[in-house]
This record gives C-alpha cells, structure tokens and sequence, in this order.
C-alpha cells in the first residue's frame, strides 16, 4: 500500500478559493475525523495514523490545504491570509456537509483551527491539538523571520531552488526539530517538491505568509475560553519549536481540555508515535460518543 492509499480515497473538491485535494477514508455515515496540517506538508503528515483511526469506525478526511505542499494552486485572486485559511478550512467542512466533526491539527494547521473554532465553531465537536502555534507562537522564533522574507520579491523561488539540496532537511528550519528521525525520502521530496515546481503553489504560500502574525492566536486564544466542546492536547515533553507550556497554557484557556504526554516525539507527533497518537485519538473520540 502507497502512502497515498493508506489515505483513502483520493478527490477533487472546488470550492469559492480554488479546488481543494482531499483524502476520504471509512465509511460515509460515520462520524467525521478531519486532519489538519501545517506549512509545508500536506495530508501525507497523517498517512501512519488515518488507517487505525478509520478501522475503529470513524470517517477519516485529510485535505490539502494551500500552505506550500498543495498540488492544485487556488485562484489568482483567492485570499489566502491566515483567517482565510480558517474560512476555507470552514468551507471545506459544509461543502461535504460534516458535522459534529473531531479535528486533528499539528504545527501551522493548529492555529489554522484555533481560528475557525473562534470564528467557525458550529461543525467542530471536539478537537484533538498536537503541538501548534499558539498565542505569541505564531510562527515559533526560529521560523518568526518568514514573514518578512515572504514580502521579499522572489523569496519564494529562492527557497524553492535552495530545497533541492537534501543535506539541508535535517537543520532545524527544516525537518531537524520537528521529527526526531529522518523523514523518508519520498516524503520529504512530496512535501518540499512542489513549492520547486509550481510558480502558483509559491504564490499561495506567500500570500499565507505574508500575514503569520501572532495578533490572530493571541485573539483567538481569548475567544476560545466560549469553545465548550472537549478538546484533546497531545503533546511530547521534549517539544522543540513549541514548548509543553503552551499546551498548559491552552488547557487553562479552554473550558473542557485534558493534556496527555507522549514521549520520544518533537512536533510531528504522527511521524515520531503514530500508534500512541492514533490509540489517543480513538479513545477521545469513543469517549464523545457514550
């Protein structure tokens, strides 16, 4: 099985912004987990956790959202600001009519969510955030220079060309502190080929770019303390880029959180532990169903 395949099945869904590539794993009727990436990676982040998540009955969705890692660029004229991105996020949720839906983020996709449940809350049953930006970490500091250099004409086909070379994966502004072990080759080359390839995909990615600021997560971190539905913190004690406090910090915003540990993990907690997040997914989620 590809790594495609372990994602289900494979659509193309357009919507006011561009059309959106999405994965659709389980059966239809079940109950709606949607996962949520960051800045430059796309649905393949969650390849080694869908496949337990949709074996234990659930509807398992994975869109690719226009941060960097997308195949189809969105329209020339779409807005693709951070809040836009939550819209779009929102859009893709009614578009396939989910509701009561459980979200999955990590890194740049979990302030993509946290401001959708501020704005957008209505679809949203419950929330399962592994590391994120949050409040003032939006982005992290090693990465807090992106903004500006997104404003630089031509950055983007400069990165783009400066991500050919594989020795650089491994240093900290790549993949070095956000997974403990090196990524598959394939993986990576799927994740930073088509920011090299595609002058649209550039273009969205800047656009996103250009508007990380920590003002959007420290406003909707106030707003979340009205978010009631459970919410589920899976963080690793050695997080790098965004520390455990964080998560502490969240817990004590939102109403109904609980924060669990899982070791041996940086950020991408479902390439380090898929299993251990995956197990923490399905009893979270059973739990909303009794």
């Amino acid at each position: 099985m590809t790594s495609q395949e372990a994602l289900g099945a494979q659509h193309l869904l357009p919507l006011a912004q561009g059309t959106l590539r999405y994965y659709d794993r389980g059966e239809p009727g079940a109950r709606p987990v949607v996962f949520v990436h960051g800045v430059l990676t796309n649905a393949l982040l969650w390849r080694k956790v869908v496949p337990t998540v949709a074996d234990a009955g659930f509807r398992c969705l994975a869109p690719d959202l226009p941060l960097g890692s997308h195949t189809t660029p969105m329209r020339p004229d779409a807005d693709l600001s951070a809040p836009a991105v939550a819209t779009l996020l929102g859009d893709f949720l009614t578009a396939l009519d989910l509701e009561d839906a459980i979200l999955v983020a990590n890194d740049t996709g979990g302030a993509i969510t946290q401001l959708l449940l501020a704005r957008y809350p209505d679809r949203v049953g419950k929330v399962v955030l592994t590391p994120s930006d949050s409040f003032e970490y939006f982005f992290p500091p090693i990465f807090r220079p992106l903004p500006k250099i997104a404003r630089i004409p031509g950055s983007m086909s400069v990165l783009g060309q400066l991500l050919r070379i594989r020795a650089l994966y491994r240093l900290p502004l790549l993949f070095g502190w956000v997974a403990k072990r090196p990524l598959p080759p394939a993986i990576a080359e799927e994740y930073l080929g088509k920011l090299r390839k595609s002058k649209g995909v550039r273009r969205d990615l800047r656009k996103f770019l250009r508007t990380v600021h920590s003002r959007h997560t420290l406003a909707a971190a106030e707003k979340l303390r009205q978010f009631n539905q459970p919410v589920l913190l899976v963080w690793p004690p050695e997080e790098k880029l965004f520390p455990i406090s964080l998560a502490h910090r969240l817990a004590a915003v939102l109403p109904d959180a609980e924060l669990v540990e899982v070791p041996d993990s940086y950020t991408f907690v479902s390439e380090d532990q898929p299993d251990a997040l995956a197990g923490h997914i399905k009893r979270f989620a059973a739990a909303m169903a009794d």
